[in-house]
């Protein structure tokens, strides 16, 4: 088991419990064992093979490794189990809803027998719960808004979930030996979409190894993936299949000479591959998953490589996460293709947190990884004030922070550390620091975690309030949004990144899998604009930061350049691209830490 379904366990242990009514000291202890495992680098499996090193960890006791060895054997967890014998197991689906937690939840049972969205839908429409103590009208409202969005993201997985199911799927497939050439991903995985809905993978069969009985030979291979919950089609070049946690694996088997195809025909999208084929046609050709081919088939003109069919069809390749069908045809025909983003680009990541507030690692720690991956520089964003339930920190505890935050920079960790802070924007737009304290800081990163439901007039004008302080340098996740969780907060985008351009404020483009904010939509729209984009990981431990790879592919999404994102400049280009703080003198900023 990975350690988001151990996690996933044990928060829904604790979620179930404070339905029943438990104490809280009983029900956090799962909640604060499932937030530890879901952030931890090493895999919890192979950790209670090790009990003792099991509970160095903070919060994990004798009884809590008792737990951890129960799930980890049998894949569930008694208590669990008993609890869902009490309530039905849809209440779980309930619980996802934003608007609900589970005091809500309980009293929507005990009172309505509510156990399904679709009860609690109902209950909404009927207006129901208005009367209701802790609810109202505008809940209901907000409860129904939570049902469009689980309804949406109903069988829909994040990248990385995907990434980790294609990258283990891999692995076993290779181990059929001399028979596989290559394994790529497809699909919406391929092309950096938010979500997966399924996971495409084609196998390239070897040299000697396309007969019919090696292709069912690997077949059966690969059904033995132990990771497989049902099979739903065993054909002479297909196989496909559910893993336990939902994901439809498809995996296709194909010779050399009709990969370049394939791949073009399985990565979509499907308006780029139709917009495409129209192409194709109007040429005198022909296009499918097998080849480019004159019009009545009889002639085979591309089809080993995408590079080739889009050369014949007089196109520029096509970066597979411009397949959207919004004008890149046009322009790879112009040779007008943006030469996007790269991983190898980015020289620095600007949003994580410490054991200061709510992070796991300390600060050396995070450097060290950080350099590890390449970054020649971090901020050190650790909260603000207003999230007390991230630790956030006092002015005062802020003030000692920085100055161990550029202390650190003493200590030849061949990284430079930067001092900056995720501050809270308050529901009037005021930022949660003093005027003060942010002065001292290198890089102010501003975001929303409160008051999501706004109407749209009064958050736009929070919104703006915050941009046009002059402390503000960078927005954070700046719809707010939740992939599959939770919707975007809504104001009038085209205001506030037009305010954005004004003010020389920056736009993040968060690289964590739950989050991908901005969307590519927004991010092509700064393009537009000329607002600058930051890519940061949002971590809050050392295997989070791996997570810009999401951020990057997510820019090249949004259509952005090197010259787009700030953060690949080098440390005192990049302090001296930022916005200037009142009376900031660039060049004593950009020598600080050296």
């Amino acid at each position: 088991m990975d350690n988001k379904q151990i996690a996933r366990i044990l928060r829904e242990t604790a979620q179930l419990l404070e339905i029943d009514g438990a104490i809280i000291g009983r029900y956090r202890s799962y909640e604060k064992a499932a937030e530890l495992i879901d952030s931890l680098p090493e895999s919890v499996e192979q950790m209670v093979k090790e009990p003792e090193k099991l509970k160095e960890l903070p919060g994990i006791g004798d009884r809590m490794v008792e737990h951890l060895n129960e799930i980890v054997g049998t894949g569930d967890y008694a208590l669990r189990k008993k609890l869902l014998r009490k309530y039905p197991a849809t209440i779980l689906d309930v619980l996802q809803l934003q608007s609900l937690g589970p005091k809500k939840v309980a009293l929507l049972f005990k009172k309505f027998k509510a156990a399904t969205v679709a009860d609690v839908e109902r209950l909404a429409k009927d207006g129901k719960l208005r009367e209701l103590e802790g609810f109202g009208e505008k809940s209901e409202q907000n409860i129904l808004k939570a049902v469009e969005v689980f309804k949406k993201s109903t069988g829909r997985f994040h990248l990385n979930t995907a990434e980790d199911a294609a990258t283990s799927i891999t692995a076993h497939i290779k181990k059929a030996g001399k028979a596989v050439e290559s394994v790529t991903p497809a699909g919406s995985l391929r092309r950096g979409k938010e979500t997966v809905g399924d996971l495409d993978l084609l196998v390239t069969m070897a040299d000697g190894h396309t007969a019919q009985k090696h292709v069912d030979a690997l077949a059966e291979h690969i059904l033995k993936y132990p990771g497989i919950d049902q099979t739903l089609a065993h054909g002479e070049n297909k196989v496909s299949f559910t893993l336990e946690n939902g994901l439809q694996v498809d995996v296709r088997m194909l010779e050399k000479a009709n990969f370049g195809a394939a791949l073009l025909y399985f990565t979509g999208s499907k308006e780029h591959n139709v917009a495409l084929r129209g192409r194709a046609n109007d040429m005198g050709w022909t296009l499918n998953e097998y080849q480019l081919a004159t019009l009545k088939g009889e002639k085979h003109v591309a089809g080993k490589t995408e590079e080739e069919i889009y050369a014949k069809l007089k196109l520029d390749f096509i970066p597979p996460e411009l397949r959207e069908n919004t004008g890149e045809i046009a322009a790879a025909e112009k040779h007008m293709l943006p030469k996007l983003i790269e991983l190898a680009d980015m020289k620095g990541d600007l949003q994580m947190h410490t054991t200061a507030s709510d992070g796991k690692n300390s600060i050396e720690e995070m450097a060290a990884a950080a350099k590890a991956l390449g970054h020649e520089y971090i901020a050190i964003t650790d909260h603000s004030k207003a999230v007390t339930v991230a630790n956030g920190l006092s002015e005062e505890r802020m003030e000692a922070h920085a100055k161990k935050l550029r202390a650190a920079n003493d200590k030849k960790l061949g990284i430079r550390v930067l001092a900056g802070s995720e501050v809270d924007i308050m529901k009037d737009g005021s930022l949660d620091y003093s005027d003060e304290i942010l002065a001292q800081l290198d890089v102010v990163v501003c975001s929303i975690h409160s008051y999501f439901n706004l109407d749209r007039a009064e958050m736009t004008e929070r919104m703006l309030a915050a941009i046009e302080n002059p402390y503000t340098q960078i927005i954070a996740h700046p719809t707010g949004r939740l992939l599959l969780r939770r919707d975007a907060i809504d104001y009038d985008m085209e205001k506030i990144l037009d305010a954005c351009a004004k003010h020389g404020v920056a736009m993040e483009c968060n690289s964590y899998p739950d989050r991908l904010d901005l969307k590519d939509v927004y991010l092509r729209m700064c393009k537009e604009r000329g607002v600058k984009v930051v890519i940061s990981t949002d971590s809050h431990n050392t295997g989070n930061l791996a997570f810009i790879r999401y951020g990057v592919t997510t820019a090249r999404r949004g259509w952005l350049t090197k010259a787009d994102v700030l953060n690949t400049l080098p440390v005192n280009d990049f302090l001296e691209a930022l916005r200037a703080k009142p009376g900031a003198n660039r060049k004593k900023q950009a020598a600080k830490g050296r």
